[in-house]
């Protein structure tokens, strides 16, 4: 399944068998409603990411204490979603049934629809934290169910109630707002009570997304759909920790469109960010 990596994430060359994380990139961005190039994003990341280093003063962890094996960018059929996302729920299918914490770098947010498959066959009790500007709660967008603004409500169909919770929601149709009421807990603009929602989840196995336009786009503006207003660094990074007292089970980072900021602080920063992930989550005893 894996092809030989020249460029890997930084420090993360770990032989796969021995590996605790596993990161692999989909560049996919065919259903993009707005401006595309997160496809560009994985490869962007891993050679801009050795601008940081492996070593965390945030959480006094660093990169070497841990084994982290990148498997490079999926091979994907463009032009036929259907198939991506199953290429997606495979890989990550066969990560999870290793006994290996997966790690995807999108593309789009319709990716992680493919990762919550998989995962969710091995974790039927699965649920689902959601850090993003955009509720993705939509029946359709434009006729086509399968899109980076349904995809959360993909998702819905397949735990039902009470097991999607979405923080620093800041955009969406008012009958995506209407619909969270009944269906989904979300937290608009921030992470308030993410505290009472991490006690309430202990315990449970957890998949986490990460759209990084929940970021405030005047400090994050390589995305391809900014919103105004949103988080900034510190607040994410302390998000982050937080659920990481959770027992994570599959995760992703996504939505990162590098075209969109030549200054290069978007991809720095998405660095970071997965840099953090990787440490806050990995080094633990995962519960089966």
């Amino acid at each position: 399944m894996w092809n030989k990596n020249i460029e890997t994430f930084l420090g993360c060359d770990s032989e796969y068998p021995k590996a605790q994380l596993v990161i692999f990139g989909v560049p996919f961005d065919s259903t993009t409603s707005y401006r595309p190039g997160t496809r560009f994003a994985s490869k962007t990341m891993r050679g801009e990411s050795y601008g940081i280093e492996t070593y965390s003063p945030y959480q006094d962890r660093d990169l070497a204490e841990i084994a982290v094996f990148d498997g490079g960018d999926l091979e994907l059929p463009f032009g036929n979603t259907i198939r991506v996302l199953n290429e997606i729920e495979a890989c990550t299918a066969q990560v999870v049934k290793d006994g290996k914490l997966p790690v995807m770098i999108g593309g789009e947010h319709l990716v992680t629809l493919g990762a919550v498959r998989a995962v969710l066959q091995k974790f039927p009790d699965l649920h689902v934290i959601q850090f993003d500007a955009h509720a993705d709660l939509r029946e359709d967008y434009l006729g086509e169910q399968l899109s980076h603004a349904t995809v959360m409500r993909r998702i819905w169909d397949l735990t039902g109630d009470g097991r999607l919770f979405q923080f620093g929601i800041r955009s969406g149709e008012k009958a995506e707002f209407e619909f969270s009421k009944n269906h989904t807990i979300l937290n608009r603009f921030n992470f308030a009570d993410l505290d009472k929602i991490v006690e309430r989840l202990s315990g449970k196995p957890i998949y986490f997304t990460l759209d990084l336009d929940v970021l405030d786009p005047s400090t994050f503006p390589g995305t391809g759909t900014p919103e105004a207003g949103g988080v900034d660094f510190p607040e994410l990074l302390d998000a982050i920790l937080q659920i990481s007292k959770l027992n994570i089970v599959g995760c992703d980072i996504n939505e990162l469109s590098p075209v969109y900021d030549q200054s290069g602080r978007s991809t720095a920063a998405a660095c970071k960010i997965l840099r953090e992930m990787l440490l806050a989550f990995g080094g633990k005893e995962k519960s089966n």
